[in-house]
């Protein structure tokens, strides 16, 4: 099995932290993994994004040239990355903020969720991120409910921000919710 993901939209979306999120959901449960950053030298409102590799087999690059998934936060990055994803892979949009017929594929399976919206409504527009990683884990099954929001609360009491778990499984929550 080998799953290489791009999580990509603005500086400040948390598209960073969610490929982290990612990876440690995965070493959890004992797989191989990478993580690789890039972004742009503004604090927030620049573009960022990071490559995600999951395998069960030693990992040759932490790029991917042609990922399986792609999760679009916003629309430049949806425009920078669709034509890379492979054939029958996997597209995520964020449609608070990607205008759907900007969307050029039609051999990959197309996933649409208002996150920010959805995000904002409980009261937290940052939370975006969670909710459309809630999304991912309902739509594709990769990760149970519980596999992930228990590794998510982890991966934030080692990072210091444990005090924010309940407002994260609130977010995750919501967007595993999502039909």
């Amino acid at each position: 099995m080998l799953k290489e993901i791009v999580c990509a939209g603005f500086g400040g979306q948390g598209v960073l932290t969610a490929g982290k999120l990612l990876i440690y959901a995965a070493y959890k449960r004992g797989e191989k993994v990478t993580w690789f950053p890039s972004y742009g030298n503004e604090m927030r409102g620049g573009a960022a994004n990071c490559n995600v590799v999951i395998s069960d087999e030693k990992i040759a690059s932490p790029y991917c040239d042609h990922p399986d998934v792609l999760i679009a936060l916003n629309e430049l990055s949806l425009l920078k990355f669709q034509d890379s994803m492979k054939p029958g892979g996997q597209l995520f949009i964020n449609t608070s903020l990607i205008d759907e017929s900007k969307v050029t594929r039609d051999d990959v399976e197309i996933f649409r969720a208002p996150v920010t919206d959805l995000a904002i409504s409980l009261g937290n527009e940052r939370a975006a991120n969670i909710c459309m990683l809630g999304y991912y884990c309902k739509k594709t099954g990769f990760f149970t409910e519980k596999e992930f929001a228990d590794s998510m609360c982890e991966y934030f009491e080692e990072s210091g921000k444990g005090k924010f778990n309940a407002k994260n499984v609130e977010a995750f929550s919501a967007g595993f919710a999502l039909e």
